[in-house]
């Protein structure tokens, strides 16, 4: 019987793993004020025309930001008190970050992020969370998206592994579509107690030689 391909680097996915909404009121409030739901606002802001090109890098966060302005008819003043409300009901899974650091004596790890042109920003400067990765990945900074391929292979190539010998967490089952059609080995993550779990088995399964 052949032995498992030993699994060497662990990427992870930011938004709804990491950092999650733990609070929706401010959104439905936000939503509400303009009469949409929380679904027609999350997609203005993330999937929208704007925000696709955003993420894509075709434009930067600030010109996304001025795109909702207008669209929302907002002052200036307003659109800043309008992201504050926004992201007010986010959260940094401190422990899950923890965690990520212990698993760096054994494993590289990497962040891949389908994300604005402020995230590296945000990561180095308001979370101070950029120890717990070898590499970090951000979709505005290389003009391609998850679940296009390609981004998993320049993540790959980026932390010097060979798509059997990582593995990706995601929350959205398109993103984890793609990265198994990348060849990696996949996590959906559903809550942190479970996406652990799973990675400890699938990493038992899989135990590296020798980093």
């Amino acid at each position: 019987m052949s032995q498992e391909t030993d699994i060497r680097a662990i990427i992870w996915d930011l938004g709804g793993v990491l950092v999650r909404t733990e609070d929706f009121h401010p959104r439905e409030q936000l939503a509400a004020s303009f009469g949409m739901t929380r679904a027609d606002l999350e997609t203005l802001v993330f999937s929208g025309n704007s925000g696709s090109r955003a993420q894509n890098g075709e434009i930067d966060v600030t010109q996304h930001w001025e795109n909702i302005r207008e669209v929302l008819k907002l002052s200036p003043q307003e659109i800043s008190a309008f992201q504050d409300t926004f992201w007010s009901g986010d959260r940094l899974d401190t422990a899950l970050v923890d965690y990520i650091r212990s698993l760096r004596s054994s494993y590289r790890t990497a962040l891949l992020s389908n994300a604005f042109s402020d995230l590296r920003r945000a990561v180095e400067e308001v979370w101070h969370i950029q120890d717990a990765f070898d590499k970090i990945i951000i979709s505005a900074e290389v003009g391609m998206t998850k679940p296009d391929q390609r981004i998993y292979q320049l993540a790959l190539e980026r932390i010097g592994a060979e798509p059997q010998e990582a593995v990706f967490i995601d929350d959205f089952t398109w993103n984890i579509d793609g990265a198994r059609k990348a060849g990696l080995h996949t996590i959906h993550f559903q809550n942190p107690d479970q996406a652990r779990a799973d990675l400890e088995q699938l990493l038992d399964n899989h135990k590296p030689a020798g980093i």
